[in-house]
Formats: C-alpha cells, sequence, structure tokens
C-alpha cells in the first residue's frame, strides 16, 4: 500500500476511534469557547451533537452557527506529541427540530451507541441536537503527512506539500 493508500485508510476509519470530540465556538461578542460533547456521525460524515440549551456551546452555536471540531489521538497513545494525529473540520451548524424524523433518527443513533443515558436525556426539554456539516478538513498523521479534506467529496483527501499551502 502506498502512503497516500496508508493515509487515506487512516483518515476513513478515524472517527470510529472517538466517542466524543472537541468543539470549538465563538459568542456573538466574538468570544471563542472550547469544549467537549458526544457525537454520532452518518454516512455523508455529517456529525450531530446532542448538548444541553444551557451549555456555553450550545449558545454561541444559536448565535453564530459555525463551529470547528477535532478528534486527536490521546496523548498516552503517542509516540510524538508534536505530531499527534488529528482530523478537524470546520462546519457549519443547524439545530435539528425536536420530534421530527431526522430528530428521532439521531436520538436512535446516539441511544444505539450511548445506551440508556439517551433515555433519559431523551425526556429533558434542555437538549438540542445540532447537525454539523463540515465544509472543509484537514487530517494530520504525522511530520510532513498533512492532507486537506476534498470539500465536495468528504470521504478523499488530498496531500499538501510545500508547493501548495494555505
Amino acid at each position: 500500500m502506498s502512503q497516500f493508500e496508508n493515509a487515506l485508510a487512516a483518515y476513513q476509519g478515524f472517527t470510529e476511534l472517538f466517542q466524543s470530540l472537541i468543539i470549538s465556538t465563538v459568542s456573538a461578542d466574538n468570544i471563542p469557547n472550547a469544549s467537549y460533547a458526544p457525537f454520532v456521525m452518518d454516512e455523508r460524515r455529517n456529525v450531530y451533537i446532542y448538548v444541553s440549551g444551557l451549555s456555553t456551546h450550545t449558545q454561541n452555536l444559536y448565535a453564530v452557527p459555525r463551529a470547528s471540531v477535532l478528534f486527536i489521538d490521546d496523548e498516552s497513545q503517542t509516540k510524538q506529541i508534536f505530531a499527534r494525529r488529528r482530523l478537524t473540520f470546520d462546519c457549519t451548524a443547524t439545530l435539528v427540530e425536536r420530534e421530527t424524523e431526522l430528530w428521532k433518527q439521531i436520538v436512535d443513533s446516539f441511544e444505539a451507541r450511548f445506551g440508556e443515558m439517551i433515555q433519559l436525556l431523551r425526556d429533558l426539554p434542555d437538549f438540542r441536537i445540532f447537525q454539523l456539516t463540515p465544509i472543509k478538513g484537514r487530517f494530520v498523521i504525522g511530520f510532513g503527512a498533512a492532507y486537506e479534506v476534498n470539500p465536495n467529496d468528504l470521504s478523499t483527501l488530498t496531500h499538501i506539500t510545500s508547493e501548495r499551502k494555505e
């Protein structure tokens, strides 16, 4: 397998290693906030978070419906702290209206993944589901091994070289 094929295979299974993600949002006053949330993902790589309406990141998503999400290898599992494998997506955020068909489908996915806790959260009126739709992304697997996620096909990557910088 080529280096690119190895990177693509690692990318395609990377999010399956995690139950939660790190989410970065910004308030209407441009105050940043970093937090985390459990998630589920659909086949199109849309990310869904089920969060309290009282949390800072939820309030920020209402005010500024954009977020950056980060999936990153645990420090204890990495050989080089400066080169941890990580995937970031810049996303648009959309509230999934409660009791719609999509909402029920996503809650069922959360329950399948996280069990009985979702039965409790399902009945709490302050919990919300947001769909985070990636508009661009980057997958880094080491030094000199950074890949841009194709925004038109989130299942593919393009190697970032020194000739092609952002």
